[in-house]
């Protein structure tokens, strides 16, 4: 589960949503400030995640393609 590409982004993008609802809300804000200072490191564990273990599902690039776009057929 923690090796799982689709787990880390979709973990830390709840992470990231709930911290700026609660830094809304008054009486919440120091929670916020407590989920500010760890927000760093889930980061960087969604970038390690993705990068190590994600799967890219897309077409290769033609022999003399140098750059391609997905959203060209």
């Amino acid at each position: 589960m923690l090796t799982n590409s689709t787990f880390s982004v979709i973990a830390v993008t709840a992470y990231l949503l709930l911290y700026c609802i609660l830094l809304q809300i008054e009486h919440t804000q120091w929670i916020a400030v407590r989920m500010f200072l760890f927000s760093p490191l889930l980061v960087i564990w969604m970038v390690y995640t993705v990068l190590k273990y994600g799967v890219y599902t897309g077409r290769e690039l033609a022999e003399d393609e140098e750059y391609g776009y997905q959203d060209r057929i």
